[in-house]
Formats: structure tokens, C-alpha cells, sequence
């Protein structure tokens, strides 16, 4: 094909794409409602437009997807943000509060605006002061007419993972963090397991069909296991990544992952069959008797049938996510030009229970850290200028990134990374790193100091590469005692956060921030006029460095460095 016939292909193409987008538009009220799911204690939950679960997003690839959301939640403030979605050129609208923008307030109203560029399997949630475990959080599907397994399948299903409080989260928030009420730092159980936010779902399945089903934990805590009797699953996509088919018996699912599966229906309608969500109860320091870690929902083939009881299962047969290959076949990427190495484990800091990566508590600064990445010309550069505590790592424009995280800690923590999907170069077993994991290992004196020495001097062990063509997710669990190797490509300007995506863990501090390209940043993308206002709403500012110097970007004199001494939020 000549140049002049390539280029004319690829404006047509450019053109048909342009007139068959559509611009999708969601008006929602973020409002108290009561629910009661698990049938044990009726309850507040945050809803939308006065419903609750929250609704689907739904969109095509290539849409524009605007939401315009009123908080009139009275007495908490609120934010959305948009889990998996890269926000390729509209970092502003990637929603945790502290980061890229300021706290809805109670009455007030934001509009988040962007393209979706990237199909598969994702959800939103609240990224504001522990809120989405309070019911903020639905899926997000963007459908993909172009997929490698399009034909494959006759119907889709969305199927939502859940763990449910009976106590909202800032009273539970302050039970955890209090270090004189919660001596052992033990994150609080869910009372109840959900699926599809209730525990009592019937999917209607036809004979002889196939169905695509997209699986989305929405879960604050609790990692899952999925089973369906006597059907098997067909693994073709994860956290928005086709994968080459692989078939399991069961999925193993911890918080924020999804898993996109074709599951083929039998072709008789004489019974119906059972499925099982499961808790795996090894994320907990204790089991609690009031809990119930499974949930049944039905495969339903025949309304005249009987349905069965709940599935007896003696184990679960999971398949290792890091044996997935991606469908697309990207390759290793190169040597990393900059190594991200973390450490991370918990202490107790000022009263409280804190999580603290290279010995560094995560704490919101004065100025959003978009707004100072935005403002702080030549200085952005320069991680000094958004503030010790926001854990801070500049990253250069189209860089090869590598993450080293070690896990100091005697539990498992799924790590997410916002605006990118990694590759996963390799993951140790667990209790392979020296010394863990005691949190006495880390001194209140190192922390008070802003010192950046890991927890242990230790370096992650050495470690090959096995696959010539890694799994890629943006969500992914490190075991305990164990590490893990992530690899991207720095080409998507923003303000990115790395964290653990247990909200417990989030509020206590263990999140880093990724300032990737800031000055590439400051030429292409600014922030609308109306998120400036909210922040003036608030009385927060919206240019300087981390503690709001306009002067001398290098003074952070006034910066936060220490967490508030009550977790922010309230109780109807």
C-alpha cells in the first residue's frame, strides 16, 4: 500500500471512528439510602439518584463518557474514581481526593469527562476519606465490537463481588487507626459476603449458550473464591487485558481485580446448579462468629426445578494469574530506566495504627499534588516540592519504570496502580524476605526524621524474568513476606498513585505517587475551571508547592507530615 493510500485508510478510519462515538452522559444525585442486603441489620448506604446498588456504567470503546454528579449526601463529602481507566490525557479527572483534586463538599456539584480508549472489564468507586465500602461503587464496562473473542459468546453477565459492614466506615475507621482502642492494628471483618450486592441471586441461563462473564470485586478488604458447580470458566480477560484462553475449575480474586471468563451452559434445562463466593479467611488476623465467608448464588436452567443447596467444596483449584499471557503478546519490556524500590510493612505513629512504605506514612498535602505538578514550573521535577509525606517518585516522560515491592508484612495486599496496566516480570513465594515481618523493625524515631531508608536494609533478592511475554494487570497481589516486579512505560502524563488496595490499609497511609512527565504534563492538560472552584469552595489552594508556597517552590514549611488526628467522615 503507498503512503498516499495508507494515509487516506487511516483518516477514513480516524472519521468512521469519530461518527460512531457517542458522547454517554450520567446525571446522579450521591444520596443516603436504606438497604439492608444481607437480611441481618438495615443500614445507610451511599446510592445514586436515591437507588442503591449503583448502576452500571456502561460505554463502547471510543466514547466520552460525562458524569455529573451533585453530592447531597449532607454530612460527608465525596469523589469518584474510575478504577482501571488509564485517563490518558485527562489526569484531572482520575478522582482520588488529595491527588488530582479536592473533596466534593455536601451540595456542591463536579462534572468528570473523558474518553474511553481502552475496552474491558472495570468498575468506580468513591476515592475519598474510606467512603466506597459504605455502598459508593458499580461497575464500568466498556464494550469492545473489535474483541479477539467477539462471536464467542451470546450474552454477557456482570457479576459483583462484595464484603458488607454492618457499621459505617468513619466510626469503623476510628476503631482501626486508634492504636490505644485496636492494640494488635487487626482490620475489621465484613459481617456478610454479597454477590452482585445481595445474597440471593438467581442468573437466568439459557441451554446451549455461551456467556462472557465479567467479574469485579468491589470488595474493601476480602480476597474471593468463585466457583461455579459442575460448569468451568474460560479465562479471556483480566483488569481490561485479553488474555489467550485458559480454563479453571475457580477463580481466586482479591479486592479491585476483575476477570472477564466464557463460561458454555449445559444443554439440558432437568436441574439447576449451585455457585459459591468464598472469603478467603487467611486475610483475617481473626474469624469472628458472626461471620458467614460464603454466599450462594444459582445457575437457574429451569423455574420449576428445586435449587440447590450451597456447593460442598473441600478446596479450591485456583490457576496462578502470572501464568496468563496476554492475547496481544507485548513483550518484556526493556531494562528499566528507573527502579521504584519499596518497602512496606505498619507501625504506630502518633496514636495511631499507620502503614508506612520506606518508612513514610502517607498523608494528603496542602495543595492537590496535580495542581502543584500543574504550577511549580521547572520545579516539578523535583519531588521535594510535593511534600515528603506524599511518597513522591518523578518519573520521566516515555521512561521504563521498574517497581521493586517488598512486602514486610505477615499478610497478603493487593497493589494497584492508578493509569497504567504492568507488566508482572515475577512474584516470589511468600516468607522468602529477611526478617519478616515484625513491625517493631520500624522505629517512630526513623519516621518523625522523613527518612526514605526502607524498612529493612535488605534489598529485594535477585530475580529473573521468565516470561518473554509477561501478564499485565493493574491490580495485583504480593504475598506476604514476599515481592514482586512490575515494569511500564511512562508515557501517560499525570498524577498516578501506587497503593494497597484493602481500604484499611489505604486510610492508614500505605500509598505512593507516581508524578509521571510533569512537565509534559504542564503543556498538554489543565485543570476545568469548575474543579478549581470546588477546591476554593473548600478553602484549599490550588497553586504552589505541597504546603501552598508560591515563592519558594523548595520552602515546604506548613506541609502536612503527620495524619489527622481523627479520620475524616461522618455518621448519619
Amino acid at each position: 500500500m503507498s503512503s498516499y493510500s495508507l494515509n487516506r485508510f487511516l483518516t477514513v478510519l480516524l472519521f468512521v471512528k469519530l461518527i460512531l462515538s457517542a458522547t454517554i452522559t450520567y446525571n446522579w444525585d450521591v444520596t443516603w439510602v436504606s438497604v439492608n442486603p444481607d437480611g441481618q441489620a438495615v443500614r445507610p448506604a451511599v446510592g445514586i439518584n436515591g437507588q442503591w446498588p449503583c448502576p452500571t456504567i456502561n460505554a463502547n470503546i471510543g466514547d466520552t463518557v460525562v458524569v455529573n454528579v451533585n453530592n447531597q449526601l449532607i454530612n460527608e463529602t465525596t469523589s469518584i474514581h474510575f478504577h482501571g481507566l488509564r485517563q490518558q490525557g485527562t489526569s484531572s479527572m482520575d478522582g482520588p481526593v488529595g491527588a488530582t483534586q479536592c473533596p466534593i463538599l455536601p451540595g456542591g456539584s463536579f462534572t468528570y469527562e473523558f474518553v474511553v480508549n481502552q475496552p474491558g472489564t472495570y468498575w468506580y468507586h468513591s476515592h475519598d476519606a474510606g467512603q466506597y465500602p459504605d455502598g459508593f461503587r458499580g461497575p464500568l464496562i466498556v464494550h469492545d465490537p473489535a474483541s479477539p473473542y467477539a462471536g464467542q459468546y451470546d450474552e454477557e453477565i456482570v457479576l459483583t463481588l462484595t464484603d458488607w459492614y454492618h457499621d459505617q466506615m468513619p466510626q469503623l475507621l476510628n476503631y482501626y487507626l486508634n492504636a490505644s482502642a485496636n492494640t494488635d492494628g487487626s482490620e475489621p471483618v465484613p459481617y456478610s459476603n454479597l454477590l452482585n450486592e445481595n445474597q440471593d441471586i438467581k442468573l437466568n441461563i439459557q441451554p446451549g449458550k455461551t456467556y462472557f462473564v465479567r467479574v469485579i470485586s468491589m470488595a474493601a478488604f476480602a480476597a474471593t473464591y468463585l466457583q461455579f458447580d459442575q460448569h468451568d470458566m474460560t479465562i479471556i480477560e483480566i483488569d481490561g487485558v485479553y488474555t489467550q484462553p485458559q480454563t479453571v475449575s475457580s477463580l481466586y480474586v482479591t479486592a479491585a481485580q476483575r476477570y472477564g471468563v466464557l463460561m458454555k451452559a449445559k444443554n439440558t434445562t432437568n436441574q439447576n446448579y449451585a455457585f459459591i463466593s468464598s472469603f478467603d479467611l487467611n486475610m483475617f488476623d481473626s474469624v469472628p462468629a458472626y461471620l458467614n465467608p460464603n454466599v450462594t448464588g444459582h445457575l437457574v436452567y429451569n423455574d420449576s426445578a428445586p435449587l440447590p443447596a450451597e456447593p460442598v467444596v473441600q478446596a479450591f483449584n485456583t490457576y496462578n494469574d502470572f501464568d496468563l499471557i496476554p492475547q496481544d503478546q507485548q513483550s518484556l519490556l526493556p531494562s528499566p530506566d528507573k527502579v521504584v524500590a519499596i518497602n512496606f510493612g505498619f507501625m504506630v505513629m502518633d496514636g495511631q495504627n499507620r502503614a508506612v512504605m520506606n518508612n513514610v506514612t502517607y498523608v494528603p498535602q496542602k495543595v492537590p499534588t496535580l495542581y502543584t505538578a500543574l504550577t511549580t514550573s521547572s520545579f516539578a521535577t523535583n519531588p521535594l516540592v510535593y511534600g515528603v509525606n506524599s511518597n513522591s517518585y518523578v518519573l520521566d516522560y516515555n521512561s521504563i519504570v521498574e517497581i521493586r515491592l517488598a512486602n514486610y508484612d505477615t499478610n497478603s495486599h493487593p497493589f494497584h496502580l492508578h493509569g497504567h496496566q504492568f507488566q508482572v516480570i515475577y512474584r516470589s513465594p511468600p516468607d522468602v524476605l529477611p526478617g519478616t515481618s515484625s513491625p517493631a523493625q520500624v522505629s517512630e524515631a526513623s519516621d518523625s526524621t522523613a527518612s526514605n531508608t526502607p524498612i529493612s536494609s535488605s534489598p529485594v533478592p535477585n530475580y529473573t524474568a521468565s516470561r518473554s511475554v509477561p501478564m499485565r494487570r493493574d491490580t495485583v497481589q504480593v504475598y506476604a513476606g514476599g515481592y514482586i516486579i512490575l515494569r511500564f512505560k511512562a508515557d501517560n502524563p499525570g498524577i498516578f498513585l501506587f497503593h494497597c488496595h484493602i481500604e484499611w490499609h489505604v486510610e492508614a497511609g500505605m500509598t505512593a505517587t507516581m508524578i509521571e512527565a510533569p512537565l509534559q504534563l504542564q503543556t498538554t492538560q489543565s485543570v476545568p475551571a469548575a474543579h478549581n472552584a470546588t477546591c476554593q469552595a473548600n478553602g484549599t489552594p490550588t497553586w504552589g508547592n505541597a504546603a501552598g508556597n508560591t515563592v519558594n517552590f523548595l520552602d515546604l514549611n506548613g506541609a502536612n507530615t503527620a495524619p489527622m488526628p481523627d479520620p475524616s467522615g461522618a455518621l448519619v
